[in-house]
């Protein structure tokens, strides 16, 4: 697997097999019909309207099955992370490392792939790159949760955050949100100039701020998409404010301050990605919060959570192979 991926990431072996008989297939049984994408082409296949629809049919479908991820701690401070998932017709892995030590470097933090297998043949049919995956599915997992519950879907925005996170998040907000205005923060200001730039290009207005604290008075949609290795918010956000929490996806890991979880948890209203945020979510475990009660995406967007209209709401996010399955859903029903 590791010769094939090195393979993979060769430009003149993306040009020759990419959406046409792979030349993997003569590494592999003649049968074999592995097509395997690289960052631009799987980004290509995993348009945020197709998959905000498809995260809404995945959470409505009783056969998909995810079971709980494995990590491994890295020599170095890195992690493994192995996430299956399945449904009636296709399986899963997403297999990737994710390495804090590589951010601000020209290595990305996320590295590796996500692989799909037919059920019924157990074929390997494609391969996709797990950072561009694990970037947009992660902010259509973002925008779905703005559209439901989001007081003032209009913004501004303010993104916290100018890496691949920040940038995919904003492309599906405006996207999929009347969004007019976005603040961008973040600790390299040549970064935040560059978000800024791209939103304007996307016919947003847009500027940057120093101190992302300053802007939440004046934003209603909030998102943030930090490596979590320190509090990067701690302003108490507004009553109509919806905050998207993206960037602490283990116990250890933190973004926002433990008043501005609990003003949300008393005043407001707290959401979780999936029931397995109980062990995962840094901000609000560190918080002292109890998980377990928050209510999911999946409860609401089938209406079965408790209605509530309070505010401000803050939605965390930690991640769920449930969500690569249906990334992979949308590219596959594309290679067809």
């Amino acid at each position: 697997m590791l010769g094939m991926t090195i393979l993979a990431r060769n430009p003149f072996f993306f040009a020759s097999c990419c959406r046409t008989k792979s030349r993997y297939s003569s590494f592999a049984p003649e049968n074999a019909m592995t097509r395997l994408l690289e960052p631009t082409q799987t980004a290509a296949c995993l348009a945020f309207p197709a998959l905000v629809a498809q995260l809404r049919e995945l959470l409505a479908d009783a056969s998909v099955r995810v079971p709980e991820r494995l990590v491994q701690p890295l020599p170095g401070g890195g992690s493994l992370f192995v996430m299956p998932a399945l449904d009636r017709r296709i399986a899963i892995a997403k297999l990737i490392t994710f390495t804090p030590a590589n951010v601000g470097t020209r290595r990305p933090a996320i590295q590796g792939d996500v692989v799909v297998f037919d059920v019924a043949t157990g074929e390997r049919t494609l391969i996709l790159d797990g950072p561009t995956v694990t970037a947009r599915r992660t902010a259509a997992v973002s925008l779905l949760a703005a559209q439901c519950l989001a007081p003032r879907k209009e913004g501004p925005l303010l993104i916290v955050g100018a890496g691949a996170q920040g940038r995919a998040h904003l492309e599906a907000f405006a996207q999929g949100l009347p969004l007019r205005q976005v603040f961008i923060a973040s600790r390299s200001e040549a970064s935040a100039q560059a978000l800024a730039g791209y939103a304007r290009a996307l016919g947003l207005h847009a500027g940057t701020v120093v101190d992302a604290n300053q802007a939440v008075a004046d934003c209603p949609l909030i998102v943030t998409c930090t490596p979590a290795n320190d509090v990067v918010l701690h302003a108490l956000p507004r009553e109509d404010a919806f905050i998207a929490a993206v960037g602490a996806f283990t116990p250890s890991m933190v973004e926002l301050d433990s008043g501005l979880c609990r003003h949300c948890a008393t005043h407001g209203r707290v959401v979780v990605d999936t029931p397995q945020a109980v062990h995962e979510a840094g901000d609000l475990l560190q918080a002292g919060l109890d998980v377990s009660g928050f209510p999911t995406l999946r409860e609401v967007v089938l209406g079965t959570a408790p209605a509530s209209t309070r505010a401000p709401i803050l939605f965390k996010s930690c991640g769920w192979a449930g969500w690569d399955l249906a990334a992979a859903r949308v590219a596959l029903a594309l290679q067809k």
